[in-house]
């Protein structure tokens, strides 16, 4: 706010050490470096395997984005159920494991179990000790298959539509007779007073079966 008259300065605080408190980022091309060797130390250590983990193709929220697909968190329970594949047992193949999510669509959840039968008919699973091949592990003639260090590259998606397709107006579905909302509300009201007008019925025919006996 401007200041009128012949009034005090405001003690504003403008001498501080600002030098001491700027951080620079010099290190930028160095840590590039850095991280692209630390990739390289982590695909080394854990090869054969992949770096990355397999997961879900889920719908972006609001209604913006939500024509897109991304990559969830992890599969949920009933994908994982669907496709056969234990919860215990997933972590340890590299099939990233989501408990709380919940499938919403049958599309998505067929989707996703397609996915993970896709994964499961290529996995290859080495046994621990050579000389022990144990239920699950894949036989010795089918270990030397072409392996990868990324999961998603593997098993792209489709992140969006190609593009937006046009219908025509008969195409589209015929208006609701009195309007959406007041079609909403009354089934909201229906869900509502379902047991109240099942009880009064109910009292009503024995009411009527007590008059006639």
């Amino acid at each position: 706010m401007a200041i009128k008259h012949n009034q005090q300065i405001p003690n504003n605080h403008f001498r501080k050490d600002w030098q001491r408190r700027v951080r620079c980022h010099f290190d930028q091309p160095g840590k590039k470096a850095s991280r692209r060797v630390a990739r390289r130390a982590k695909a080394a250590a854990v090869a054969p395997r992949p770096v990355d983990k397999l997961r879900p193709v889920v719908q972006c929220p609001t209604i913006k984005y939500n024509r897109r697909s991304r990559l969830g968190r992890g599969f949920s329970l009933a994908e994982l159920k669907a496709a056969g594949i234990p919860k215990l047992y997933a972590p340890t193949v590299g099939i990233a494991v989501d408990p709380r999510r919940a499938n919403l669509s049958e599309e998505g959840l067929a989707a996703n179990v397609e996915r993970l039968k896709a994964y499961m008919a290529r996995l290859i699973v080495f046994p621990k000790k050579s000389n022990k091949v144990k239920k699950g592990d894949t036989p010795k003639d089918q270990q030397s298959a072409e392996t990868t260090s990324h999961v998603r590259s593997a098993f792209g998606f489709e992140a969006a539509p190609a593009g937006v397709a046009e219908v025509s107006k008969s195409d589209m579905p015929k208006a609701i007779e009195g309007g959406a909302y007041r079609a909403l509300r009354k089934a909201r009201s229906d869900a509502r007073q379902q047991g109240t007008r099942e009880k009064r019925a109910r009292e009503k025919a024995e009411a009527e079966a007590n008059k006639k006996a």
